[in-house]
């Protein structure tokens, strides 16, 4: 069992309140949204291991166990090519759940016409395999979903 922490401040959301389809429709994987409070902070690991894969606007960590989660900061948000954006942490990187990887401004997406709304995957899990534990406001850090075995 795999508990997965919300990487940023905001409401939990379903997938499928994502304006994506690849992310609304479970392409990518099961998992949780998102809607960011709409102030500067940063987003945080959502699981302890190492960043794997780490852009300005998404980032992938994967634990001891060999299961990778992925945080995507907004939709479409690849466009701005990092501006709105600054890593706290590189590629390669350990990390622990709830240490700062990426400092953003979802006012600042949301202005420029994207969605702020934040997608949390669980890469590679079976349907099914994922639980909501939040349901409303959570703040980052907090529990967001289990992924069970």
């Amino acid at each position: 069992m795999t508990t997965v922490l919300a990487p940023v401040t905001g409401v939990a959301v379903g997938l499928g309140a994502v304006p994506d389809p690849v992310f609304a429709e479970g392409m990518v994987g099961p998992g949780v949204a998102i809607e960011p409070d709409r102030e500067p902070g940063e987003a945080v690991s959502p699981i302890a291991g190492t960043i794997v894969k780490l852009h300005p606007h998404a980032f992938v960590v994967v634990g001891d166990d060999g299961r990778g989660v992925l945080v995507h900061l907004g939709i479409d948000t690849v466009q701005l090519k990092g501006a709105g954006f600054e890593l706290l942490a590189s590629e390669g990187d350990r990390v622990g759940a709830g240490q700062p990887v990426v400092a953003w401004d979802p006012v600042e997406i949301e202005t420029g016409g994207r969605s702020p709304v934040c997608p949390v995957v669980a890469l590679d899990a079976a349907e099914g395999s994922v639980t909501a534990l939040a349901d409303g406001t959570v703040h980052a850090g907090d529990e967001l979903f289990r992924w069970a075995e």
